[in-house]
């Protein structure tokens, strides 16, 4: 088997060499009151939180009604 040849990983930098481009950033500004900014900030985190406190909210509800149902109080 023939011995492999190495990839080139250096860059070219001669007086032929293809100039790089510049990197461009687009920023968008917008204006938010404080709620809709602390959302904006902490979305990853806030809303598996909320979605999991309404499931434990709602599997409560159900699990009191059951109860309720049972012991046959209105």
């Amino acid at each position: 088997m023939a011995k492999q040849k190495k990839k080139r990983t250096k860059v070219y930098s001669g007086a032929d060499a293809a100039t790089s481009r510049p990197t461009i950033t687009r920023v968008q500004a917008a204006n938010r009151n404080k709620v809709s900014q602390w959302w904006f900030d902490h979305k990853r985190i806030a809303k598996p939180v909320a979605i999991a406190a309404i499931i434990l909210l709602v599997i409560i509800i159900v699990i009191v009604e059951v109860v309720r149902l049972a012991t046959g109080s209105a």
